[in-house]
């Protein structure tokens, strides 16, 4: 039996595209492998949200390649949407499919598996694909690409479930997918085309037959998941997904990816604070806290806008985690607007930041605006916001101390001890060597 390898690299939402991915080619009869050295064919999942994402993406495929020749390697994902010929030079790489074509992935390993040609340069092309569908050689490797702004909907794959929950203790489940937003420094509406969302029924099945498998938590995602439903005629929303989630399913616990801060309404968090099924954690992204540098970004609010949502959650839910997406080094960002930026950070009741040095992406708008930061200059204000990161989660720990809360256990375990993760995204450690995937109730101890 031919056997497989996968790799992901990214966001939650490129997380369970590879889940889907991994699905469809164990329903096509192969067999998966962990070691990247011991598979036939070796599937790389990829981000391109920086350039490190990218350098990342290409390392990986090298390092692959020296370790097993005789791989094929099929190249997918965001970087594969963007810059196809570029993976396609590499060596070693048989084939670059763009998120367009993520369902065609099982039929281009059927060709690969079909050929004994050491180049696939001459492969017949697959008879199904439209013929304005960009399916050609280019050197060694075969490129399969087309117009992601003409999907229409979420690449999907169904399941009994019972693969994600091994996979994961905490399975993610894509419901949404593309943007319509233009944040001038963003590439990902161009690798993910227009937001577009999985019909309620969809959802509800598969999280039924998740559950049904054993999930205790499912983290619902999406690249713009509060849109989710605004493609519908009538349009919908992410409230009425999740309410049809609370009614006609028994899943434990629903735990929300990244939510824009225009869409945490008053519905919303009073939705979350109406159910101890929904997990009390907010991840808003911020980028900014100087409102000329919002502009700059294209963000669609202010910093005033944006503290009254996250005081909003403090008041409505004051236990709640709330992290927030920050970008050091923004072009034209001056040292007073950095030190807005800390000071907003500052005020606000974070309990956790996720930090990013400012990258160039081909074809954004923030690619031409000039007035670039300096690298040295970039890198630290990054570690300062990243300082100020880890006293906001030390801060938020320590206020939890001797509160007693229900935690599911994960896969990481020690010497007498095993990994758990509470409702407000707090890791912990439970005495003794347990299974994943069980809830327990817990006292949250003192900060060491």
């Amino acid at each position: 039996m031919a056997s497989f390898s996968i790799e992901n690299f990214g966001c939650r939402a490129t997380d369970a595209d590879a889940s889907a991915i991994r699905r469809s080619l164990l329903a096509g009869g192969l067999a998966h492998v962990e070691d990247h050295a011991d598979a036939d064919v070796v599937v790389l999942n990829t981000c391109t949200v920086t350039a490190a994402a990218d350098s990342q993406a290409r390392e990986a495929i090298r390092k692959i390649h020296r370790a097993n020749p005789n791989a094929r390697i099929l190249v997918t994902g965001c970087y594969a949407q963007r810059a196809p010929q570029e993976i396609a030079a590499l060596d070693g790489v048989s084939y670059v499919v763009g998120n367009s074509h993520l369902a065609e992935i099982p039929a281009a390993i059927r060709e690969l598996r079909q050929s004994n040609r050491s180049s696939v340069s001459d492969f017949v092309p697959l008879s199904e694909f439209a013929a304005d569908e960009m399916s050609l050689a280019r050197g060694a490797a075969k490129i399969l690409i087309g117009d992601i702004f003409a999907q229409t909907t979420v690449p999907f794959a169904s399941t009994d479930g019972s693969d994600a929950v091994l996979d994961r203790t905490r399975p993610i489940l894509k419901i949404q997918d593309g943007c319509n937003n233009r944040c001038s420094y963003c590439v990902i509406p161009f690798v993910r085309g227009k937001s577009r969302s999985l019909s309620a029924n969809q959802v509800i099945a598969e999280v039924s037959a998740l559950v049904s498998a054993g999930a205790k938590e499912i983290v619902l995602s999406g690249i713009n998941l509060g849109s989710y439903g605004r493609d519908f005629s009538p349009r919908a929303s992410l409230q009425d997904v999740v309410r049809r989630i609370l009614d006609e399913t028994p899943l434990d616990q629903i735990r929300f990816s990244s939510i824009e801060p225009q869409d945490i309404t008053e519905e919303f968090v009073a939705l979350v604070a109406s159910s101890h099924r929904i997990a009390q954690h907010f991840h808003v992204p911020l980028q900014s806290g100087s409102n000329r540098i919002l502009r700059a970004m294209h963000r669609w609010y202010r910093a005033e806008h944006y503290a009254e949502r996250i005081k909003l959650i403090r008041r409505m839910l004051p236990h709640a985690a709330i992290g927030g997406d920050v970008i050091a080094g923004f072009p034209g960002e001056t040292p007073d607007d950095f030190e807005t930026t800390r000071g907003f950070i500052s005020s606000l009741p974070f309990t956790y930041l996720h930090v990013f040095s400012f990258s160039e992406r081909p074809g954004t708008s923030a690619a031409d605006l000039g007035d670039p930061v300096w690298p040295a200059e970039i890198r630290e204000r990054a570690r300062s916001l990243r300082e100020l990161g880890r006293k906001k989660s030390a801060e938020f720990r320590e206020s939890q101390a001797a509160r007693s809360v229900r935690a599911l256990t994960l896969a990481r375990t020690g010497d007498n001890w095993t990994e758990a993760l509470t409702g407000n995204y707090l890791k912990v450690r439970i005495e003794g060597c347990r299974p994943a995937n069980e809830w327990h109730e817990i006292t949250i101890g003192p900060v060491s």
